[in-house]
């Protein structure tokens, strides 16, 4: 899977946080493949921005898989870091995403509340219906934005932050994403990606206690292309 973003797409930065619309396949966080990671990018490009010697301090504060797109907060100082974890602890970030899925929900809007189990081994949540030991209650809000001929489109709110929470939900309910083979699409995506997209975040600055409110464009893309 190869990333889409060569060029730094950032929504927002300041002395305190940057945030960046995360191209398909970037990594946020560094795994086995030893490919360039979505921090490595940022910093290189805060060393050179701001002609900062020595090493440069970025906090990854929450993340997404490698396969979505959109907005992803990283904190330039330690203080940042702390304060934003604590915001995401106590639910005070709304992160709206955008899914494209096949086929439609029988309910234009409804709350999913599951149950999920991660499995390390394949990397893969697992869903069930009813508590289960060693699985995590997972709350998600959908509503359907647009129909299109063959996919619908659904803006997604979160109440847990779970593993692969959205994908997994919405394949309990029978609406895969598309292009997401781990979780029952029945093909893949030409760029190896999935289309969800974290479409938008406001909170309130944890230094400056300014609104802040951002929205990542959507890739380009055919069926993207349709949604706006």
């Amino acid at each position: 899977m190869s990333s889409t973003n060569s060029k730094l797409d950032i929504l927002f930065e300041d002395n305190h946080l940057v945030i960046v619309n995360k191209g398909v396949g970037d990594l946020v966080q560094g795994d086995k493949t030893g490919d360039v990671t979505l921090p490595d990018q940022i910093k290189a490009y805060i060393k050179e921005k701001y002609n900062k010697p020595g090493a440069v301090y970025l906090g990854v504060v929450h993340r997404l898989d490698r396969p979505t797109s959109g907005a992803v907060i990283f904190a330039k100082t330690s203080k940042a870091l702390t304060r934003m974890n604590q915001m995401f602890v106590d639910k005070r970030i709304i992160k709206t995403y955008w899914a494209v899925v096949q086929p439609k929900p029988e309910l234009a809007q409804a709350t999913l509340i599951h149950w999920l189990k991660k499995n390390p081994k394949n990397n893969k949540a697992t869903v069930f219906k009813t508590k289960q030991d060693g699985a995590k209650q997972a709350v998600l809000h959908y509503d359907l934005l647009k129909s299109l001929d063959r996919y619908a489109v659904l803006s997604l709110t979160l109440e847990t932050g779970r593993h692969h929470q959205i994908r997994a939900q919405l394949a309990a309910i029978g609406s895969p994403i598309k292009g997401d083979l781990k979780y029952g699409f029945d093909r893949s995506n030409p760029n190896g990606g999935i289309h969800l997209h974290a479409r938008q975040l406001n909170f309130i600055h944890p230094v400056t206690k300014k609104q802040i409110s951002v929205q990542a464009t959507l890739p380009k893309d055919a069926v993207w292309d349709l949604c706006v």
